[in-house]
């Protein structure tokens, strides 16, 4: 992209999934950072179809402007709205959003779009299948079980965990994000719950080996990684509430690991990003048990960009500001 060319964008936010509120604080951060660096920009909501509101505050708003659907994406991304776009911004989370679903729609329309293709897309937000490539490549990742929601029996389930990982584990959809859906089970009496919980959001769950340890992730930026950050979540596990409340978390970058610790971490994430085929940017995240061993739990291809947000925070900490992150991932995916 050379200085001369600016190209028009389209910032993609909200979306149908139960991350739309998030998503809508990340495409806020982002906008505003495109307008500080002088971007053409138009917001869209894929979920509202050609339904647009006119005020863009709209579109940032906690509440819904209007009636949202998946089929709405179809219709909106088919129409005069993405006419003259150069690239869509992608300020989604969760599924339709995660999963390579609208990556398959801006393909089909011949649009460029932010972060990983398809591919790596889909097999990010399907987390059984990103830990078997996990395994494949010598990525360390805990056990686990996936179970389809036509075949649960709890206590079949039960005798399975005693078997297979042991108590605690952790209970999650298999296709969600933010910790969604998610309970980690101390003993078999809150199986059926969380399993009931779990499959509110997906018809698979997958149940996974809890790691006690630290909570750390790394970014990739161009591959290559960002010093690894440390999260201390006010509860035993960073779920939605440490995640997204103030003062609930504490973060530390660098991380106050050995340097071979910290090294590690990096390559292990650096595998990851390329074990699923990523592209542009994306965050790894990890459990780093007592002996220091990072064990990989997911890719985010998609991960939360606001200005606090964990991708900025590692970028900070190498001197690269919010403003100068958005307009590396907009030149990369250019």
């Amino acid at each position: 992209m050379t200085d001369k060319f600016k190209p028009r964008i389209a910032l993609v936010l909200g979306g149908t999934s139960p991350e739309r509120e998030v998503s809508k604080l990340t495409g806020k951060s982002i906008y505003e950072a495109l307008k500080f660096l002088g971007y053409e920009v138009k917001v869209i909501n894929p979920a509202y179809g050609t339904n647009q509101p006119d005020d863009v505050n709209k579109l940032f708003s906690k509440e819904d402007f209007a009636g949202i659907s998946n089929q709405n994406y179809l219709t909106c991304i088919a129409s005069e709205l993405f006419d003259n776009i150069d690239l869509a911004f992608l300020a989604l989370h969760g599924k339709w959003g995660e999963d390579g679903t609208i990556q398959s729609l801006f393909e089909l329309r011949g649009i460029n779009y932010t972060g990983s293709k398809v591919l790596a897309s889909s097999i990010s937000m399907d987390k059984a299948m990103s830990k078997r490539l996990f395994k494949h490549f010598d990525i360390i990742t805990p056990d686990w079980i996936l179970l389809d929601k036509d075949q649960v029996n709890t206590s079949k389930v039960v005798e399975l965990i005693n078997n297979k990982l042991g108590f605690p584990c952790v209970i999650k959809p298999n296709d969600q994000g933010s910790t969604v859906g998610l309970t980690v089970c101390r003993d078999g009496t809150g199986v059926e719950q969380a399993l009931e919980l779990s499959f509110q959001y997906s018809n698979k769950t997958l149940i996974e080996e809890y790691i006690p340890g630290h909570e750390v992730t790394v970014a990739i930026l161009d591959n290559k990684p960002f010093p690894v950050l440390e999260i201390k979540p006010k509860h035993n596990v960073y779920d939605y509430e440490c995640k997204y409340t103030g003062g609930m978390s504490e973060y530390e970058v660098p991380a106050n690991f050995p340097d071979e610790v910290l090294k590690n971490i990096q390559l292990q994430a650096l595998k990851a990003f390329n074990s699923i085929g990523c592209s542009v940017y994306a965050r790894m995240d990890f459990r780093l048990n007592d002996d220091t061993e990072p064990y990989c739990l997911e890719v985010n291809t998609l991960p939360g960009m606001t200005s606090t947000s964990l991708v900025p925070k590692m970028a900070e900490a190498v001197g690269i500001s919010f403003q100068e992150l958005v307009n590396t991932i907009i030149k990369l995916s250019l």
